[in-house]
């Protein structure tokens, strides 16, 4: 099962790659991590990534691309992968579907967690932390006993700025952009499957489980 994930930060991707990768057994694979494998391994392309990374540089798609072929070409993706953070533009997806095919392999679905714009906002910017103990809170999913103070050690809670309304804003407009062509591309090849990531956790997995049964019957 080869399957690609997306969706906005915020949509929940996190949690859905775990649970499949707990109950098909298929490695999750995300860009950081193969550059940090590719890396730390000191192999060819890693160390080309290394050079343009160094420099403060976008590494090039056909580095980026390389990397991939060698990830995908190991043992432990036989079965299966899933792939996160990649590809991030439309001539990386052109790039990975011509890799697939010198592997004779294809994309089975491309999984799309859609949760709206407002509503990930709302996730986004209602987190704030401890700066004392490290403790989490959402104004919305887990406030505090008292508005603005810890739980735990009654420290004023602070926002990262990270999570702060303008930054927030900016970032998913970004995210949406990028997304948008390849939702269109994968859309026109027939791979995408578009999830209500507003539903509970499980809920999403369930019908997350339901596609990838579907296709293997």
């Amino acid at each position: 099962m080869n399957l690609i994930l997306m969706g906005l930060p915020g949509a929940g991707k996190g949690t859905q790659a775990e649970k499949i990768v707990e109950k098909y057994g298929i490695p999750h694979i995300s860009t950081g991590d193969m550059f940090r494998s590719a890396i730390k391994n000191g192999t060819e392309l890693g160390l080309k990534a290394k050079a343009f990374m160094d420099e403060g540089n976008l590494v090039p798609d056909e580095v980026t691309v390389g990397i991939v072929r060698e990830r995908l070409s190991k043992d432990d993706c036989k079965n299966g992968f899933l792939l996160d953070g990649f590809p991030r533009t439309v001539a990386q997806a052109d790039a990975l579907e011509e890799m697939l095919q010198g592997l004779g392999r294809k994309i089975d679905h491309v999984l799309y967690i859609e949760v709206p714009k407002e509503d990930l906002f709302k996730r986004l910017t209602g987190r704030w932390i401890c700066p004392t103990c490290g403790a989490t809170y959402h104004e919305i999913y887990n406030p505090p006993k008292v508005s603005g103070k810890c739980d735990k050690d009654g420290s004023d809670l602070i926002q990262r700025e990270d999570d702060k309304p303008e930054t927030v804003g900016k970032r998913l407009e970004v995210n949406l952009e990028q997304t948008q062509p390849l939702v269109d591309f994968y859309t026109d090849k027939g791979y995408l499957r578009k999830l209500d990531g507003n539903k509970e956790i499980n809920e999403v997995f369930e019908d997350i489980d339901g596609i990838i049964k579907g296709s293997n019957q």
